[in-house]
Order: structure tokens, then sequence, then C-alpha cells
């Protein structure tokens, strides 16, 4: 039986999870932006930093 960790490991790597890991993403990174004033390019960076350690990557905004 597989531990709640290697689930979620799974749905993240699935292209569900990977639509669902980037929304979250975008809505935090979009929140964020509108804390950070002019650091704009630095959120995307932290945003793409964290797509690629949970998701596929690759993904464009």
């Amino acid at each position: 039986m597989a531990g709640l960790g290697d689930k979620a490991k799974d749905f993240l790597n699935s292209d569900k999870g990977e639509q669902a890991s980037d929304g979250a993403l975008d809505k935090g990174a979009d929140l964020a932006e509108g804390r950070a004033g002019g650091h704009a390019d630095k959120v995307d960076q932290g945003r793409d930093a964290l797509d690629d350690r949970i998701g596929s990557g690759g993904d464009e905004r």
C-alpha cells in the first residue's frame, strides 16, 4: 500500500497535478507581486524555482 507521500508525488507528476500546482503557484505569485512593489522579476524567479522542484517545470505563464 502506497503511503500518502507516494500518492502526493504521483499526483504532482500527473498532468492534472501539474495543472493544479501551476495554478496554485500562479495565484501565489500574483499575490506576492501585488505586495512586492518593483520586485516582480524576483517573484517570477521564485515561482519558477518552486515549479521546478514540485512540478515538471517548463510551464510558461
